[in-house]
């Protein structure tokens, strides 16, 4: 379970002293327990068994994957502001989080095979003008999470329908 990977090698980089690796993790285990804990809140107005709820509650691989994907998403938003406001040293060491928090997401498709799946999506949704976009990202959206930026896929979508 991906959730266990990183508690591994959180107490590992608390062990090496690597600094970093451990807020990094640390700051991303915060964040899977707060979905957890949102999760839960949510869970609870149905599930009434403590135990039941508790094992409901917990992520799983691909829900920890988009918790990920929200963490990379933010560091890639503050390197663009640190960069526009001149803190060169800011950004760096915000580029440095998002490469440490990458390693736990899949490997990214290249854009060559996302155009290929949204040309797929394109054709089965019948959608031929950019007003019909949410049609087509309805249907390439749950096949590339995780292994696509959405902006990425958002940017190719507008292409081919514009």
């Amino acid at each position: 379970m991906l959730q266990e990977q990183i508690k591994k090698e959180l107490t590992e980089s608390l062990k090496s002293g690597d600094q970093l690796k451990r807020l990094v993790l640390g700051t991303l285990l915060t964040a899977i327990k707060n979905r957890e804990l949102s999760k839960r809140t949510h869970l609870s107005k149905d599930v009434t068994d403590t135990i039941e709820l508790e094992k409901q509650s917990r992520l799983n691989d691909e829900e920890v994957l988009e918790v990920i994907v929200s963490e990379v998403k933010k560091r890639k938003d503050s390197v663009e502001q640190f960069t526009a406001g001149g803190r060169k040293d800011l950004a760096e060491k915000e580029e440095a989080e998002e490469k440490i928090l990458k390693a736990y997401l899949p490997e990214q498709l290249s854009d060559e095979v996302v155009r290929e799946e949204i040309k797929k999506a394109i054709e089965s949704s019948g959608a031929k003008e950019p007003k019909e976009m949410g049609k087509v990202m309805a249907l390439v959206m749950p096949k590339l999470k995780g292994r696509a930026d959405g902006s990425v896929i958002s940017r190719i979508a507008k292409e081919l329908l514009g």
